[in-house]
């Protein structure tokens, strides 16, 4: 035997699987995660000690009455380690443009059951295959009954069952994209109906222009990041937009636009799902002969509480906490639960100087797609999500039966640089305000929108030597107040492919 007398935090690990129905697993798929740190993570026992009135003034041992379970870590924000995850603390699911698995590849395109709903033009992303040509960034060409046409392509007879392209754009034929910017109201991107069949959805964000100058408009400002106000079939409705957008024919032009997979909170009750998961934590061997790791599980895990934070000259962490029913360990000849043990690429954190490419706060305008920001520059800035969530007690049950889930509250903190007092008054005039922040990281990048949001502190902070500094809290609210269109509090638009120009 080669017993340990301590076991090293590098040493452990942490992954979730999510439930079938809470606290139960089927057929788990155990994914990893890259925690920094952790906090609450496991069960804590309640005791309650006899203390009858004795001339010994002694207390007589006491029994076990509450299991507090509870699951709470910080790590870097990545597209790979995060997205999955955030569906279940906003209680919905994303809203995913189309998805295909291949089941073989041709030398001339993808073939698939059913290639009838995809569009001339379509740009996809080609990820599980086996063969290095046939994953990534590809336009397709044109299609048969099951192919998806595609140029450059390697014969690849049976790819692995992850094997899929995923609609991530459109390329338009010549001259068939058009801005109209008529003053008074908001732009329109035009087209010759066939909006309405891609799956878009009010409030989302997209990404106009490619990196080629006839894959985007002349006009710089009708490029990059716009949000989605109403979905027509022969136009977009578009309400944020970094600059003031202009008229613009796109005579000759094959604009190219990219779509996100869109996760918001859900109005409509159908849509509004709560998932539930087992989280699980290996502590290595005790004994280095050992078969297996011990490992502890908090089960019957709600999504409760989570953090994204943003700080100057660092990179983007989020906090996530759990409200659970139970905790239980299995030992080193047990060994952890079964199931699927999947990988998660790699991939780098967000770097805060360099990948954060806006963060726009600013009184929202009915008429203008292109407000005034409040701020130029911030130096810090977090978003919350809080569940309410809080454990259902019973005689008879050690730790909670369920978890009853509260109001779904989105709040943020953020510290600007002050220049004008128009930004104090606006606070103190309870405007409507919107808050968003674009990322972009290789290609990738995601937009966190919270269309409305009220501001409060507001104090400024002088001290000598430097900038004068405004901090705010905000509180979020449903943005049909302003527009009856946009339905939620808040939302995240994942683009799983960006050109070159969103990060210029």
């Amino acid at each position: 035997m080669a017993l340990r007398n301590k076991i090293d935090s590098n040493s452990t690990g942490l992954a979730y699987a999510e439930e079938s129905a809470l606290g139960v697993l089927s057929s788990p798929r155990w994914v990893p995660l890259e925690p920094n740190e952790y906090d609450e993570f496991g069960g804590e026992l309640s005791l309650v000690a006899r203390n009858p009135i004795n001339s010994g003034r002694q207390r007589k041992k006491g029994a076990i009455t509450d299991l507090e379970a509870a699951g709470g870590f910080n790590q870097d924000f990545t597209l790979e380690n995060t997205p999955d995850l955030l569906q279940g603390f906003v209680f919905a699911s994303y809203r995913r443009k189309l998805e295909l698995p291949v089941t073989e590849v041709l030398v001339t395109g993808y073939e698939v059951a059913d290639a009838s709903a995809v569009l001339s033009g379509a740009l996809f992303m080609a990820s599980g295959f086996g063969t290095a040509a046939n994953n990534g960034f590809k336009l397709a060409t044109g299609t048969g009954a099951t192919e998806v046409q595609v140029s450059g392509l390697v014969a690849e007879a049976t790819p692995p069952d992850t094997a899929k392209i995923v609609l991530v754009g459109r390329e338009h034929s010549a001259g068939v994209l058009s801005v109209d910017a008529t003053p008074g109201q908001l732009p329109r991107l035009n087209t010759s109906g066939d909006w309405s069949v891609l799956g878009l959805t009010p409030g989302e964000w997209i990404f106009i222009g490619g990196d080629d100058a006839d894959e985007r408009f002349d006009t710089a400002a009708n490029n990059g990041f716009k949000r989605i106000r109403e979905v027509t079939e022969d136009y977009l409705i578009l309400d944020q937009s970094l600059e003031a957008m202009a008229d613009d024919t796109g005579t000759g032009k094959t604009i190219r636009v990219f779509f996100a997979r869109f996760l918001k909170n859900e109005a409509d009750d159908s849509l509004i799902v709560r998932r539930s998961y087992h989280l699980e934590r290996q502590l290595s061997k005790p004994d280095t002969t050992d078969a297996y790791n011990q490992a502890e599980y908090i089960k019957g895990a709600v999504p409760s509480e989570m953090t994204i934070n943003i700080e100057s000259a660092d990179k983007m962490t989020i906090d996530l906490s759990f409200m659970a029913t139970d905790f239980f360990t299995t030992a080193s000849d047990v060994g952890p639960l079964a199931g699927t043990r999947v990988t998660i690429d790699e991939a780098d954190a967000f770097n805060t100087s360099s990948d954060i490419k806006h963060i726009r706060l600013a009184v929202q305008d009915a008429n203008s797609e292109s407000p005034t920001p409040l701020f130029g520059y911030v130096t810090d800035l977090t978003v919350s999500i809080n569940n309410n969530v809080s454990a259902n007690k019973a005689v008879g049950v050690l730790g909670a039966f369920d978890v009853t889930v509260g109001s779904f509250e989105v709040g943020a903190e953020v510290t600007a640089y002050f220049t004008d007092v128009a930004a104090v008054e606006t606070i103190r005039s309870n405007a409507d305000v919107g808050l968003f922040v674009c990322t972009v990281k290789e290609n990738a990048g995601f937009v966190l929108d919270v269309p409305l949001v009220a501001v409060g502190s507001g104090r400024l902070e002088i001290e000598t030597d430097e900038a004068i500094m405004l901090p705010l809290e905000m509180n979020a609210g449903t943005a049909a107040k302003i527009d009856r269109l946009l339905d939620h509090t808040l939302s995240f638009s994942f683009f799983d492919y960006l050109p070159d120009l969103a990060d210029d």
